[in-house]
């Protein structure tokens, strides 16, 4: 496969995993933005927006309103940072904790259904491969 058609494929699995994300979030009404916000906040704790923004890649402006809809959604709030009063932290709620667990769930099993057609040893030469390109790319 030349590297036109290695990409196009690639491009091609990144659209069926996205749609998949979808998917799986779809019992809790949350777009993917909101998805990944409550994943990185499930996984690095207490944040500032600014620092949300950044594991999120996105404009510090777009964390606030990230912020705000999980707050409406009642499954984050912010908290004075106790390190800076002028500063802010976001927390999940125990509901958002609990969707956490429950997202990580239904996409572990999604992603298990979709590379199910792999064998084992193909899964593992593609984890390592994704993972060389992902430390080359950090």
């Amino acid at each position: 496969m030349d590297d036109e058609g290695l990409l196009e494929a690639f491009f091609a699995v990144s659209r069926q995993l996205r749609h998949r994300t979808r998917e799986a979030l779809e019992p809790w009404a949350l777009t993917p933005s909101l998805g990944r916000a409550i994943s990185v906040l499930s996984h690095h704790g207490d944040l500032r927006p600014s620092a949300l923004a950044e594991h999120l890649r996105i404009a510090p402006r777009s964390a606030t309103e990230v912020v705000d809809d999980l707050q409406d959604a009642g499954l984050a709030e912010r908290h004075p940072d106790p390190a800076d009063r002028r500063a802010v932290l976001v927390t999940l709620t125990d509901e958002g904790v609990r969707i956490s667990r429950d997202i990580r769930a239904a996409r572990q099993a999604a992603g298990e259904q979709f590379f199910a057609k792999l064998s084992a040893g193909d899964r593992a030469e593609l984890g390592r491969l994704l993972r060389r390109l992902r430390e080359d790319a950090d």
